[in-house]
């Protein structure tokens, strides 16, 4: 019998139903499958990492599986990219130009217009989902920054999280940053893994490279045949840096020439591998006020050991980088895949200079140094603890020009040095090289077109809507053709950058470039001009003698800007505001012995910049009782409260500088433990302990812990994650309390420091977060 016109469901059915199976026919759906032979997709995105770090673009850090890929596939030496990360990242993953995907800045502001969003809108079409709706699978591990930061917390909403936009299966940091050794905080999927404390010889880097791996084999397990989409976003080689001992041991003594020798060396190896023209020169050291970087042989012997320590911690992360490669080829090859799979490798800017002239070994305090002459920027500590777990360092920006070889400037800027960056691509079933190819491509490619160069390869197509609504078109434009013919032209001829007031436009061989002087109007640009086909390091300004071309330029610069969400202009003062909504994050707040360690923003709003009061409520003392109560931060900087031999200590971690106090033995009964801190000037804090309402011990003139730190959120009744006293930790563990602890009450008092001086910490922390 037909179906009634008054039944349901059975719309879009394509068998037939009758009342029973007898005269009725199946019919099943399906998802989506992958063209046969498609091939896996390996994006593999390094952070911070220069033009010249890798073997293939002349460094002389050991890289043999990058040499491999290279020696088999492709170098493109004029590969572009954003000044930043979350800009950059936004723009790889969606082939859309960075303010037009709501990205104009790192996803640690908030300043509420279009073009900084800070989170992906929901007509912005990424490549997973496009893959995902293609029959791949996808699987994303390590940094993300794509989410701000305010909502990172489990209360937030996700629709800008990994798996809210893609991806099957994700693990690891939604941060722009972390530690190798304790991370502050994991996600596995869309849930933050609670772990107390870090196995005994945990690295990160490690630890993301056996989750892809796990990832890959799961799959195989289940579907011999199913193509997937890895992204590896690597949390190196942001700072802190911190490097495996048998990696670090390895270039010790490596780097004592210095950053000019390294300079130099690695630019005549750049140019015996035919990645530059001949004539090509190179400054010897950036000299701007601002940037410069010393000359080596002008500094002391002792500042040439300490500095030259610094770089060997990133030779060494370098190095694992490649090492982690070299497991996920490896995985590729016996699984007999590797011929079939495309392996991208790229950055996603260049070196950077946030490690100031002289470098820290106190990480976090760097971004509150500009506020206090009296700072103390850089903790003096053993020489020998440089790149292990115990500090959070960073290397002087000489090594990062060094890093930008052959280029000037850095991160941040739009010049090449901080845009320029290396993009090794192999794929030797699809991409094989010809006879009397090099290999090498000097076409000009920008961080758009990878997706769509990408899913040309696959032989793929891209969806016009995502959830119903238009996507937003590409930006990019297919490098297939450049990839496949070393004499085809690029056809990504003209493209604007901007980044907190600096600018540049690239068209047809032309670049025009600005850099952004604090305290001058942002919509007045200086600007300077270069012909990069015969000058590609920027040294020769031809402004003054083409002004014809500086106006077209400058014209077609602020066109562009209007068509991708550019306006308004801001600087990194204005990058300090934020939502009034987030004032609920300095409410306070009750916490029980059990609740995982809250996220790392949230919990600094409870303490940055203002008085508070910390109130442990115990069921009463008992002779015995002992353990942690509250901690909060961890090496790189916070406090802890714990109870030892009947005595109470409160410690506070200045950046790497321990102190603490202990109270008299408390009485059998005693019920609260109280914690009291009084801003006073120059960004420091007194604190008080009581007892039972009395006042038993003082801390006075701490520095405040400011920026980003502490970096690890706060945890009740133990000590998890990264130790904030190295001692405590070694003694006694994470140290749970064993006694009868009900709750630990936060509550802030009003914010004491003045607004100028927050402002100026903010932006220093929100520009070097990425």
């Amino acid at each position: 019998m037909p179906v009634p016109p008054h039944a349901r469901g059975y719309d879009d059915f394509g068998g037939s139903v009758g009342r029973t199976t007898a005269d009725s026919t199946p019919e099943w759906s399906y998802p989506p499958t992958a063209p046969e032979g498609a091939p896996n997709i390996v994006v593999v995105l390094i952070d911070d990492m220069g033009y010249s770090d890798i073997g293939p673009f002349g460094s002389e850090i050991e890289t043999p599986t990058l040499d491999r890929l290279a020696a088999d596939g492709l170098r493109l030496t004029n590969y572009h990219t954003t000044p930043l990360c979350s800009p950059s990242r936004a723009s790889l993953l969606t082939g859309i130009n960075a303010h037009r995907a709501g990205f104009g800045f790192v996803a640690n502001a908030d300043p509420g217009y279009p073009g900084l969003r800070l989170e992906l809108a929901d007509d912005v079409l990424t490549l997973p989902e496009i893959l995902r709706g293609n029959g791949y699978a996808t699987y994303a591990v390590g940094k993300w920054h794509l989410v701000r930061d305010a909502t990172m917390n489990p209360a937030a909403h996700r629709d800008s999280w990994p798996t809210q936009r893609g991806f099957d299966r994700y693990y690891g940091s939604l941060e722009g940053l972390n530690s190798f050794y304790y991370p502050n905080q994991l996600v596995s999927d869309s849930s933050v893994v609670d772990i107390e404390e870090y196995p005994e010889g945990y690295y990160l880097t490690d630890d993301l490279t056996d989750k892809a791996i796990a990832y890959i084999k799961d799959l195989r397990a289940h579907d011999a045949t199913k193509p997937f989409f890895l992204y590896f976003a690597h949390v190196a080689m942001h700072g802190p840096l911190q490097a495996k001992p048998a990696d670090l041991a390895k270039y010790r003594g490596r780097y004592a020439k210095g950053w000019d020798d390294l300079r130099r060396s690695r630019f005549a190896a750049q140019l015996a591998q035919g990645l530059f023209p001949a004539g090509t020169q190179q400054k010897p050291r950036n000299t701007e006020p601002g940037y410069e970087a010393a000359e080596w042989d002008s500094l002391t012997p002792a500042q040439q050991r300490r500095f030259a320590r610094y770089m060997e911690v990133y030779a060494g992360m370098v190095d694992s980088i490649d090492q982690s490669l070299g497991r996920l080829v490896d995985t590729l090859e016996q699984l007999g895949e590797l011929d079939n799979t495309i392996v991208v490798f790229t950055s996603d800017n260049g070196g950077t200079a946030e490690g100031g002239p002289e470098g820290t070994r106190s990480y976090f305090a760097e971004f509150a140094h500009i506020t206090d002459p009296d700072w103390i920027g850089d903790v003096p500590h053993d020489e020998e603890l440089i790149g292990t777990a115990k500090l959070g360092v960073h290397y002087p920006r000489g090594w990062g020009q060094a890093s930008n070889t052959p280029f000037r400037f850095y991160k941040g800027q739009t010049f090449a040095g901080g845009v320029r960056v290396p993009f090794v691509i192999s794929w030797p079933k699809g991409l094989p090289r010809g006879t009397g190819d090099n290999g090498i491509r000097h076409e000009y490619t920008y961080v758009t077109d990878l997706a769509p160069t990408l899913l040309e390869l696959a032989g793929l197509r891209r969806p016009g809507v995502r959830n119903g609504l238009p996507a937003k078109e590409f930006d990019g434009v297919s490098a297939v053709r450049t990839l496949r013919d070393p004499h085809a032209v690029s056809e990504h001829t003209e493209q604007y950058s901007e980044m907190v007031g600096n600018r540049g436009f690239y068209r047809d061989g032309w670049k025009l470039l600005s850099l952004y002087e604090p305290g001058t109007d942002i919509d007045e640009p200086r600007w300077q001009l270069f012909d990069v086909r015969a000058d590609p390091t920027e040294l020769h300004d031809l402004s003054e003698r083409f002004p014809e071309k500086v106006a077209e330029l400058a014209a077609a610069w602020d066109e562009s800007a209007w068509a991708n969400t550019v306006f308004p202009l801001l600087t990194r003062q204005d990058l300090a505001r934020r939502r009034p909504e987030e004032d609920r994050f300095s409410a306070p707040v009750r916490l029980l012995p059990g609740t995982p360690t809250l996220e790392r923003y949230r919990s600094q709003r409870l303490i940055a910049y203002r008085d508070f009061v910390i109130e442990a409520e115990l069921a009463g003392y008992a002779s015995g009782d002992e353990g942690v109560l509250v901690a909060h931060g961890d090496p790189l900087g916070g406090y802890v409260l714990y109870l030892e031999n009947g005595r109470v200590t409160f410690g506070v971690n200045s950046y790497g500088r321990y102190d603490s106090v202990t109270t008299r033995t408390l009485a059998e009964g005693t019920r609260h433990i109280t914690v009291r801190a009084t801003v006073r000037p120059r960004l420091r804090w007194d604190f008080v302990i009581e007892l039972d309402g009395v006042q038993v011990a003082r801390l006075v003139d701490r520095v405040q812990l400011v920026g980003m730190s502490p970096w690890t959120g706060i945890s009740v009744g133990v000590d998890a994650r990264g130790p904030v006293a190295w001692e405590l930790r070694e003694r006694r563990g994470t140290f749970r309390y064993t006694g009868a602890l009900r709750a630990v009450t936060y509550t802030p008092g009003p914010i004491q420091v003045p607004r100028r001086t927050i402002e100026a910490v903010e932006r220093e922390a929100e520009f070097v977060a990425e």
